[in-house]
């Protein structure tokens, strides 16, 4: 899976709080849709996206499917996100330098 993929499925609202659900550990579909404004056959929809793009997983407990979050299935949309991190951090890094160097030689300057 790509993280344009997870952005995509994600960039769903109802999905996002379908797969937000699964924070808390996992659920039958029936315990994901409670409360929620779409109906069970809906919520199992959006669960196959889910599953299909990699963000979750299920398993069978007699007739019941249990879903759960596939941690790995965020991997690479963490590793996109963190890279702008990575760039911010370096961004600073080379102005808190030049900053540094800038005072240091006004400081020198002016001794």
């Amino acid at each position: 899976m790509t993280y344009e993929t997870a952005l995509a499925v994600l960039g769903d609202p109802t999905r996002r709080q379908v797969f937000e659900r699964l924070r808390g550990g996992p659920c039958p579909v029936h315990a994901i849709a409670a409360g929620m404004t779409v109906s069970r056959p809906a919520v199992s929809q959006h669960l196959k996206v889910l599953k299909d793009a990699g963000l979750v997983e299920e398993r069978s407990e007699g007739v019941r499917r249990i879903y759960s979050l596939r941690r790995e299935g965020l991997a690479e949309l963490r590793d996109w996100l963190d890279s702008f991190w990575d760039d911010a951090l370096l961004a600073f890094k080379i102005e808190a330098e030049r900053t540094h160097r800038q005072i240091k030689r006004t400081r020198d300057g002016n001794e």
